[in-house]
């Protein structure tokens, strides 16, 4: 009986929310996503991402330097135990660099995380439209 609870899936403890990219004009090489990290179990850390639209996806945060922001480069987002991480407009993102064709609005980008206790976290990007700050969410209903 007792291999019957080794063959039986682990809950999810790591699940994504409002995930998102703003449209993109003709052209441009590179887009940013956001979203929501809710972990229900032990700390964890988010140490890669991949989507069929990018030639790579970058974990980056937003520094300012002065009256500057710049991007810069990390090597992933600690996920507390039992807490919450923000990917946000101005802060943390998810830059996708080298796009394959410009993100139109409605449609959805296919995304991959990676953690590393978690494994494997697909998710999806909905495209909003250019100009969108990540608040209009909160007013649609």
């Amino acid at each position: 009986m007792a291999t019957m609870f080794i063959a039986a899936p682990a809950l999810a403890q790591v699940t994504i929310e409002n995930a998102w990219a703003r449209a993109t004009p003709p052209g441009a090489k590179i887009a940013a996503g956001y979203l929501t990290i809710r972990n229900a179990g032990a700390a964890d850390k988010l140490i890669s991402a991949s989507s069929p639209a990018a030639e790579k996806v970058e974990p980056h945060i937003t520094v300012k330097d002065g009256d500057v922001s710049r991007m810069r480069e990390v090597n992933g987002y600690a996920v507390p135990a039992k807490g919450t991480v923000e990917l946000t407009p101005g802060g943390s993102h998810l830059m996708l660099v080298n796009i394959k064709a410009p993100l139109k609005a409605g449609e959805k980008v296919p995304l991959v995380l990676r953690f590393e206790k978690a494994g494997e976290v697909k998710t999806e990007l909905a495209v909003r439209p250019l100009g969108t700050t990540g608040q209009e969410h909160m007013h649609m209903h």
